[in-house]
């Protein structure tokens, strides 16, 4: 877990400061898969301005997780270039003025970047945007070897309706 203490930057209102940091990520594990964050630890850029009213946190970084495509199982990667800002009031009013991220002066680096790494995924990470994927008779790779079942299977359970249909 990588934090940064906000109390070693001694900035008053209006100052902005500018710290090169390294963050480790856990690895993400969505559908029974592993998705390895690539490099780790990633380096990132913290920019923290105090503000009169409070502090306002910002980040960048780019990582590559790397893992399982989800519809055939090959080896993937998805590029990720995140630019992150976080606000907390010095005297929050409200839930919304204050980052979950910062307490007591301790920046949580590594729960900020793994929680956008997880909110920037696509609905699923294929290593193809036209990936075909596995076929759902033989199991066989349909980006490798195209191809259809000619035999058509009828589903046990509707098999009286079939016979009614013939009748």
């Amino acid at each position: 877990m990588t934090t940064f203490d906000l109390r070693k930057l001694r900035l008053r209102a209006g100052d902005q400061a500018r710290e090169l940091v390294e963050i480790d990520l856990e690895p993400l594990h969505l559908a029974g898969q592993e998705y390895v964050p690539r490099p780790n630890p990633v380096a990132a850029e913290l920019l923290v301005t105090r503000a009169s009213s409070g502090t306002v946190l910002e980040l960048a970084f780019d990582v590559t997780l790397a893992g399982p495509c989800f519809r055939c199982l090959e080896d993937a990667e998805l590029p990720l270039s995140l630019q992150l800002r976080e606000y907390s009031a010095t005297k929050p009013e409200s839930e919304d003025e204050q980052t979950e991220y910062l307490v007591d002066e301790q920046l949580d680096l590594s729960q900020w970047a793994h929680d956008a790494v997880v909110l920037a995924l696509p609905d699923q990470i294929l290593h193809d945007p036209d990936c075909a994927g596995l076929c759902p008779v033989c199991g066989k790779d349909l980006n490798v070897e195209p191809h259809e079942h000619v035999e058509e299977r009828i589903d046990p359970r509707w098999a009286a309706l079939s016979e009614l249909r013939e009748e």
